[in-house]
């Protein structure tokens, strides 16, 4: 009977430690145990990118990692996505390479066993370079399905719920892998694409937690692709309404790289535009329930979202970390090799990146009131720590006055996961209506002399954040919505070409008095209004193309072509010879399941194809061809002028005439053509464009140019060519 019950509790214990929800996705939970009491933390890497091409980013992997994390000891290690990178040597073929994958076993397998952690903490999602070429989930080239950890862990789904749970409160991390369901070959795989079931059962799982009301709950997500990346399900749902529903604290995700910034960050609320977000701080910090402490308020709608730097060039690694549901972060970059001492505060928080809405209230109704009592902070060191000290400085007057000084002791605790030190303060006293007045940081003293400083941070006890401004690179990451302003973009470029074209062409049909020879007069007077009077050229020089009825024609058929019919033909999967077709609308491709059904797939990342080539490619040829144009007609109205001809005199005549003039003066004609040569520089700009365009695509989807591209490749090439030729006389 003893036997009996004891195997009871072991098949509870471990039906309480992993569950498998009744959607296929897998639940984790971790008792934490041992000290600092009420306090998580956890690691995250992202973009790690391992190449056959670079192999110093798994060596650095294994040399770094493992130690690092043995050091920093956290309950879960978050990989999230692009674990290979699947890029030939000229980075332009993006498809899976097995080799890579081993690579990513052998690599991940050795930093699980040096760090001493349990391989169930490490949790592993897929980026969109893990789904390069990828036909079908579970198939030949679905590598992730093999070697991830995940996958030897047997988690299944693509949601995947982790509860970090002590005595008090309850943490819990929700990954979501949003990878396009059918991988395609890059570049065409750049956006997240969350499916109805996904965000359903994110929904459930984040909406259980809100039921439970034994402990606190503090809840924070984590996947690949940052919210400007992630495109809209069939019904138009995003992650950002799940997560607005339920007030996660944070979202952490990848995918940008450092190369972009170091303030991939954005704060969300639910009256965001569509389109854009200016700034990282879109509101003004208000709301209507700041000045309620009732605890039927319903939760404020916000979240932070918080892109990391990646491990393919920046080496970095990120520690989050909860205390007592305040949440901080800290990133680390590896390029200069390991750390010896890291500190990472927990309180008071990073002014910058405080929750801009809920954290007033909270200062307001003291609803963690003990929190506030002591500054906090975690250190992780190979070394013995002899001193810690926090120091605090006011900015007022422009210049950092030290105004604190503590000392923080280390608190004491049996099984211990990490070290944590504390200092009491006077917290009243700097409570200020400035949220970037104070500043502090942590400084560390080891046993050998060695001291480390926490970087410089503003803090406000009031919970009023700190305003923190994008740059324009980090702006067109973050702050633009690209899944929506795909469609907007397109329909304005082919809207903006089609009037070029056709509105020039009716004004030209319909008007009596749109004439060369007598729109405008003298001549001399003309000359000044094309050279001098922007608006007043380009109308001229549009009414100029369509009267080049060979020109018009062509560039007027290749946007009808490129509106309605295929541009290419591609293989847009790992294996050889399945090709598929690519149009406005997205890569039509067979269903692995069903050949005979056929589907739209690939929209909006197709926009990395479709609006350079119809902004960069397509709009400067329609400018340029009228501008060739224009210049032939205002410099044979120039020349006319100068031999006394006019414009009606005949034509044959005149070009006798012309004829006999010597090779000097044929000499002093090209010369003059200063405009010309200008245009055909632009000219030569836009065929290289054009060229590396192609040459891009026919790399990364295996294609031939004269078969299965004869159209996109070279009709723009032999246009331009035709005009050059057609403008070259001005007679």
């Amino acid at each position: 009977m003893a036997a009996t019950n004891s195997t009871l509790i072991i098949l509870l214990l471990c039906l309480s430690s992993t569950s498998v929800s009744s959607s296929g996705h897998r639940r984790s939970l971790f008792e934490v145990v041992g000290g600092p009491e009420g306090v998580v933390w956890v690691v995250q890497l992202s973009d790690l990118h391992f190449s056959v091409f670079h192999p110093e980013r798994a060596l650095d992997f294994r040399r770094l990692i493992g130690p690092a994390l043995s050091m920093i000891n956290p309950s879960l290690v978050l990989i999230t996505g692009d674990l290979t990178d699947g890029k030939s040597k000229d980075l332009l073929t993006m498809k899976q390479e097995e080799a890579e994958w081993i690579e990513y076993l052998n690599a991940t397998e050795e930093v699980i066993l040096r760090s001493g952690l349990d391989k169930k903490v490490f949790y592993d999602l897929r980026g969109n370079h893990d789904k390069f070429g990828v036909p079908e989930v579970g198939g030949k080239y679905d590598f992730y399905q093999k070697y991830s950890i995940n996958a030897r862990q047997r988690r299944d789904g693509n949601v995947q719920k982790i509860t970090l749970q002590d005595s008090a409160r309850k943490h819990i991390f929700i990954g979501v892998d949003a990878a396009m369901e059918i991988g395609l070959r890059g570049p065409t795989n750049i956006f997240g694409h969350p499916t109805d079931k996904l965000l359903a059962d994110l929904d459930f799982e984040l909406g259980e937690s809100d039921t439970v009301a034994t402990h606190s709950v503090t809840k924070i997500s984590f996947g690949h692709f940052p919210m400007s990346f992630s495109a809209k399900t069939s019904t138009g749902k995003t992650l950002k309404d799940v997560f607005l529903r339920h007030s996660i604290s944070a979202y952490l995700c990848g995918h940008l790289h450092s190369r972009f910034g170091k303030n991939l960050k954005r704060h969300h609320v639910t009256s965001t535009g569509p389109y854009f977000q200016f700034n990282m701080h879109q509101e003004n910090p208000s709301d209507t329930n700041n000045e309620s402490c009732s605890k039927n308020v319903e939760p404020t709608k916000e979240f932070w979202e918080w892109e990391m730097g990646d491990w393919r060039r920046s080496r970095s690694l990120r520690i989050v970390a909860i205390d007592s549901g305040h949440v901080s972060f800290l990133d680390l970059g590896y390029s200069s090799g390991p750390k010896d001492t890291i500190i990472l505060p927990t309180f008071p928080l990073d002014a910058r990146f405080m929750q801009r809405v809920s954290s007033p209230r909270d200062f307001l109704c003291l609803t963690t009131r003990t929190s506030y009592e002591t500054i906090r902070a975690l250190l992780f060191s190979r070394k013995p720590i002899v001193s810690v000290s926090a120091k605090i400085y006011d900015s007022r007057s422009g210049h950092f006055s030290l105004v604190l000084e503590a000392d923080m002791m280390k608190l004491k605790g049996n099984g211990t996961r990490g070290d944590m030190y504390v200092a009491p303060w006077n917290w009243r006293a700097f409570s200020d209506p400035s949220p970037d007045r104070f500043w502090f940081h942590i400084i560390a003293v080891d046993i050998y002399g060695k001291s480390t400083h926490s970087p410089l941070r503003p803090f406000s006890i009031n919970g009023l954040t700190a305003d923190v401004s994008w740059n324009w690179t980090e702006f067109f990451v973050m702050g633009c919505q690209w899944t929506a302003l795909y469609q907007p973009l397109l329909n304005i470029v082919l809207v903006l070409i089609f009037a070029l074209l056709l509105i020039a062409r009716a004004f030209l049909i319909f008007s009596k008095n749109c004439t060369t020879s007598n729109k405008i007069s003298p001549v001399e007077s003309r000359k000044k209004c094309i050279w001098v009077y922007p608006i007043d050229t380009g109308i001229f020089a549009l009414i100029e193309l369509s009267r080049m009825t060979a020109i018009w024609w062509g560039i007027l058929l290749y946007l009808i072509y490129l509106v309605f019919f295929p541009w290419f033909l591609g293989q847009v999967y790992s294996e050889v010879g399945k090709m598929s077709y690519i149009s406005l609308r997205g890569w039509v491709v067979t269903s692995p399941k069903n050949a005979s059904q056929k589907a739209y797939i690939g929209d909006p990342d197709i926009m990395v194809i479709v609006l350079p080539h119809l902004f960069f490619v397509l709009l400067p040829t329609v400018l340029v061809a009228a501008a060739m144009v224009a210049e032939r007609t205002a410099y044979r109205i120039h020349f006319l002028s100068l031999s006394g001809k006019k414009q009606d005199d005949n034509c044959k005549e005149f070009k006798r005439n012309v004829g006999s003039q010597s090779s000097t003066d044929a000499s002093k004609f090209w010369r003059g053509r200063w405009m010309r040569k200008f245009i055909l520089f632009i000219i030569l700009l836009i065929l290289w464009r054009h060229w590396k365009q192609c040459r891009s695509l026919v790399k990364a989807y295996d294609m031939n140019p004269f078969l299965h591209a004869p159209v996109y490749c070279f009709w723009i090439p032999a246009l331009l060519a035709f005009t050059v030729y057609k403008t070259t006389s001005a007679i």
